[in-house]
This record gives structure tokens, C-alpha cells and sequence, in this order.
């Protein structure tokens, strides 16, 4: 019927245009902010410009080199460069550890709607497994994970979109269920309150969400120190870039 048609459509878009959402995230909390991706590997760290010029820049144990062109550097700077290398690569696995705890949060937030709004298909086993196994498939992703490319906000929220795509059909074939019976026995009203009800799941999904991340704050202010060591680091540098410019990787409100 149609009204079922509409219930079904509107479940799926309100789930999966919901955004996670997310605590204060670094550059809120600590007023810091980069204009460049960071790529990390075993002997080196590669910062590549998101926006045009193209610029890339890489650290090597001290070593600084811009556009693969090595830069002459004193022995402070070098010492610089290399305690700005080990404090990186410190916060790093702290950032992923914090973003592993805010998909197991989303994830809790997302089964609290489902079971709101359906019960019964929330509970089957069969559901979350598939939950759990998203979720663990995004939490190896993100320990995985090299490059800040794959930390930006559309990344993660296409990460989360199949976890989201595995609950929204369970909510929508229940409302559409009981929109059907509704109709069935000519309670119109009624079946279009579920229509209401199912375009108000948005609001409520981003509120409980938004409410389990919100206790990760205290974790992501302990942040803080590290990049502004950073930012201090980076401005001792005393050697100028090829381009004449000076090191700027990490902007913080000091």
C-alpha cells in the first residue's frame, strides 16, 4: 500500500542521512587546526597541503625535506624536528583509541533507537551480530588506518553508513507493519502517526548519539598539551622552507 511505501522511504532516509555526531572534536576543543593530511609510516612521516599549492612535506628521524627537496637544518632544528616526529606519533594512537570508543558509543546509541522504535527485531541475535561485526570491522579499520584522509568526518560517516543500513530496515518494516494493520482496520490517523514518528527518529537518533559522545570530552581536552607542544615545536624551527615560508603543519590557540 502506499502508506507503507512512504513509512519504509522515510525510515531508510532518516537513518541514513543521520550524520554521526560527534563530541567537540580536536579543533573545537583545543582551537587547533592543520591545513594538511599526515600519512604515517614506519620510517617517516608525509604531510601533503589539502588545498592547492600542492605541497608535501616529509620528517624522517630529524630530517626535513619539502617537495622532495631536503632542507638544511642546524642541529636544534633538527632536534626539534625529531621530538615534534616522536610527540606525532605518541598522539596518534591516542586519537584512534578515542574514536574506537566513539563507534563502540554510536553503535550502543544506535541499538538504544532501534529497541525504542522495534523491540522485538532489535533484540534477535541475528542483528547484532551483524551490528558487532560492523562495528569491529570499523574499529580495525580505524587501528589500521595511516593517513588522516580516512579520519575526516565523510569518511567516518561512511564507515557508519552500513551499520546504519543493517538496523533502518528493521525499524521501517515494523512501522510499515503496524502503519498496514492500522489501515488494514481503518485507522488512517493512526498510521500516518507513524509516518510522524518514523520522521522524527533523526532528531532522536542524533540526540542519543550525541549524548553518549559527549562523555569522551574529558578524554579528547587530554589531547590538548600535545598539540600545542606541537605548534610550539614547529615555530622553534629557525629554517626557512624553500619557498621562503616557515613551518606551519598545526595552528593552536596558545
Amino acid at each position: 500500500m502506499q502508506i507503507r511505501h512512504h513509512v519504509l522511504h522515510a525510515c531508510a532516509l532518516v537513518l541514513l542521512a543521520a550524520a554521526p555526531l560527534h563530541a567537540k572534536g580536536l579543533d573545537e576543543t583545543c582551537h587547533a587546526r592543520s591545513g594538511y593530511d599526515v600519512t604515517v609510516t614506519d620510517a617517516a612521516l608525509q604531510f601533503e597541503r589539502k588545498n592547492a599549492p600542492p605541497q608535501r612535506l616529509e620528517m624522517r628521524r630529524g630530517d626535513l625535506a619539502v617537495n622532495d627537496k631536503a632542507v638544511a637544518l642546524g642541529a636544534k632544528d633538527r632536534n626539534r624536528i625529531a621530538a615534534f616526529e616522536t610527540t606525532l606519533r605518541e598522539l596518534i594512537p591516542k586519537i584512534k583509541t578515542i574514536a574506537q570508543r566513539g563507534v563502540d558509543l554510536s553503535v550502543f546509541a544506535i541499538r538504544e533507537e532501534a529497541a525504542s522504535a522495534s523491540p522485538v527485531s532489535a533484540a534477535d541475535p541475528r542483528v547484532n551480530a551483524r551490528v558487532d561485526a560492523r562495528a569491529r570491522e570499523l574499529k580495525a579499520r580505524i587501528a589500521n588506518s595511516k593517513t588522516s584522509k580516512e579520519w575526516h568526518a565523510g569518511a567516518l560517516n561512511n564507515y557508519l553508513t552500513p551499520v546504519l543500513a543493517d538496523v533502518a530496515p528493521l525499524i521501517a518494516g515494523d512501522l510499515a507493519q503496524k502503519a498496514l494493520e492500522l489501515t488494514l482496520k481503518g485507522d488512517l490517523s493512526g498510521a500516518v502517526a507513524l509516518k510522524d514518528r518514523a520522521a522524527g527518529l533523526r532528531a532522536s537518533l542524533e540526540t542519543r548519539i550525541r549524548t553518549k559522545l559527549e562523555t569522551l570530552q574529558p578524554e579528547i581536552e587530554k589531547l590538548c598539551p600535545s598539540l600545542r607542544k606541537l605548534d610550539v615545536l614547529e615555530t622553534g624551527v629557525t629554517q626557512s622552507l624553500p619557498d621562503g615560508s616557515r613551518l606551519n603543519l598545526v595552528e593552536t590557540g596558545r
